[in-house]
């Protein structure tokens, strides 16, 4: 029995600027938590529920896997705390 492949198209979603004249914390915490989340939604849709099962090499495989730039160790802690909430 043959399956077929499904494609899930995502839509770009209009970007607007960042508000300016903020502490550069803002602006890093705002994107550290934006990469958080890109990076809990992938292993989220590749199986991993767990939060232990979430490690820092997997977290960093799959940001490899997924074009995205190599997570700090803070990073991560925010991805496990993401899917913490999320189960």
């Amino acid at each position: 029995m043959a399956t077929a492949m499904t494609t899930h198209t995502i839509e770009q979603i209009k970007k607007k600027p960042l508000p300016a004249g903020l502490p550069r914390e803002w602006y890093e915490r705002h994107n550290r938590g934006l990469k958080a989340m890109r990076l809990a939604i992938s292993l989220l849709d590749s199986g991993t529920y767990d939060v232990q099962r979430a490690t820092n090499r997997k977290i960093r495989t799959m940001a490899v896997r997924t074009g995205i730039r190599r997570p700090s160790n803070v990073t991560c802690k925010l991805v496990r705390s993401f899917l913490r909430e999320a189960a």
